[in-house]
């Protein structure tokens, strides 16, 4: 039977699956016990990452090196690491496995904007694809990941029917109204549902980020899945920083679920852009008067609730659509929507850029 000693040299060889680090040096073994009688073997071990499929690859892993050294039942543990040895693996640059994206090969950092919501309906991925055209057209390079993968809906939005090429090993995003799209729907047959299990869609969201020939980008925004799943928070801790804008409704009971998923973006150290509040009103095009159909002040009073700016209230309307163009869901300059989502992607770029 392996002694404490020798238990602890053979997973100390075994890598952390996201910092890429083999255990001894991120002191991930915190404790190993042993019954010579029953030849079983406890560890304990702290890993970066809780959860998902990259825990289990690791518990596979130990298992199958310890049980080849002749242990024959062997339990495990697992705990977070604490936040000064990840940062320092991160800081490393060990951590990200799409720094180079991040950095634009060093010469200008690209600035990730992920667009949330508590919950479905409340127009976050229109509100996506128009703050990105908007930026597209104040001469921004922009590209946005459609990370909404059980309801995608991005390349509909925005008249997209092509898909994307493929260079060697790198997908090549589909470009319209110059802005760069990614998105699940690319990658199934029509009206398929997605029925994967929670690591997998992970793991299809990061070879968004790896696998992606995004070129040269000043903005990537993500279209984030509503609520406070797996998904959403996989891809919160995969961003080493981004900034967020919360999504709602006027409702105060839309208001109140969309505080959870600012309540995720500050728990992992995302900064909190403001807050849109999307169908804030009716206006009649004969009387000019406003009628207030979902209510009045969610958005208020969830940017007061988060500490941050409510930088837009968008109405509800139709965007003014163009035969020769057709994207269903992109306001034109002309449209007065456009000109609310304009005024909200110039302060969008004074609040990323400002101390630049």
């Amino acid at each position: 039977m392996l002694t404490v000693e020798e238990i602890k040299e053979i997973v100390n060889e075994i890598e952390d699956p996201i910092l890429q680090q083999p255990l001894k040096e991120t002191d991930g073994i915190k404790e190993v016990k042993v019954n010579e009688e029953r030849q079983s073997a406890s560890v304990k071990v702290a890993i970066s990452k809780l959860g998902g499929q990259e825990q289990l690859d690791l518990q596979m892993a130990i298992v199958k090196a310890l049980k080849e050294q002749g242990v024959k039942t062997v339990g495990l543990r697992f705990e977070e690491l604490d936040p000064e040895t990840i940062e320092k693996f991160r800081g490393n640059g060990s951590v990200s496995e799409f720094e180079n994206l991040i950095t634009n090969n060093g010469e200008q950092d690209v600035k990730f904007i992920a667009v949330a919501s508590g919950k479905g309906g409340v127009g976050k991925s229109t509100v996506t694809v128009n703050l990105a055209v908007q930026l597209a057209r104040l001469g921004y390079k922009v590209g946005v990941i459609d990370a909404d993968i059980y309801g995608f809906s991005v390349p509909d939005m925005m008249g997209i029917s092509e898909r994307p090429d493929i260079d060697g090993e790198k997908i090549i995003p589909v470009e319209r109204h110059g802005v760069k799209v990614i998105s699940m729907s690319f990658f199934v047959e029509e009206n398929t549902p997605v029925i994967w299990r929670g690591p997998m869609l992970g793991n299809m969201i990061n070879n968004f980020f790896v696998e992606v020939e995004w070129g040269e980008l000043d903005y990537l925004l993500l279209d984030l899945p509503p609520g406070t799943g797996d998904v959403a928070l996989d891809i919160h801790q995969m961003l080493p920083t981004s900034e967020e804008i919360i999504v709602t409704t006027p409702h105060p009971t839309a208001a109140f679920v969309a505080a959870r998923a600012g309540a995720m973006a500050m728990h992992t150290d995302h900064n909190i852009l403001g807050v849109i509040e999307n169908m804030s009103y009716f206006q009649s095009s004969e009387s000019h008067q406003k009628e207030y159909i979902f209510g009045k002040g969610g958005g208020s009073k969830l940017a007061t609730e988060l500490k941050t700016d409510l930088i837009g209230q968008i109405p509800l309307g139709q965007p003014t659509w163009k035969e020769e163009d057709f994207s269903p869901s992109i306001y034109q300059d002309s449209d007065e929507i456009g000109q609310i989502y304009k005024a909200i992607a110039r302060q969008v770029i004074d609040k990323t850029q400002a101390g630049e």
